[in-house]
């Protein structure tokens, strides 16, 4: 299990990287360390115009979620019931997850909120219903994961970002 300081190292490499990237862009930008709950980033071109980006990274393996800040999950009994897709708390968040393995080969994938969304509940809807509905371990748990496979057509969409601005 990664221990609390290689999880810090890892959040401060991807949102240095992602803030690089979008300086090479031509945007200003202000990183939050963790500070602010729903962004770690805010990029700013030369008009004002800004744009929250929230920064999930990874060395291996896949991004950890909880399905439950996409989509209404309710209980029958052990059952997991999934409802409406639940609005995004910070309006305009735009998504950067980095596969930071080997040095200079880093990956980046820019999502909307929908896009991730759409990724989230379809894969944890999937993988659910194989189960009946039911967790196996955990029949609490909202606990999901994404991996870099699921999010390949999403990458290198740096141009979402200077879109929205």
């Amino acid at each position: 299990m990664a221990t609390g300081r290689s999880v810090q190292l890892n959040k401060q490499i991807g949102e240095y990287l992602v803030a690089s990237e979008l300086a090479r862009r031509g945007l200003l930008v202000a990183t939050f360390s963790g500070n602010v709950p729903d962004f770690d980033i805010i990029a700013a071109d030369a008009k004002g115009n800004s744009i929250p980006i929230q920064v999930k990274t990874i060395r291996k393996g896949s991004w950890q979620l909880s399905v439950d800040k996409f989509v209404e999950v309710r209980f029958q009994g052990k059952k997991q019931i999934l409802g409406s897709k639940i609005a995004p708390r910070v309006p305009n968040l735009l998504f950067v997850f980095v596969l930071a393995t080997i040095y200079g080969k880093d990956r980046f994938f820019i999502l909307e909120w929908d896009e991730l969304q759409d990724v989230v509940i379809s894969s944890y809807s999937t993988w659910l219903a194989s189960k009946d509905g039911v967790r196996p371990r955990n029949y609490k748990s909202l606990h999901c994961a994404v991996t870099p496979e699921q999010l390949a057509v999403f990458e290198d969409q740096w141009e979402k970002i200077s879109e929205r601005l």
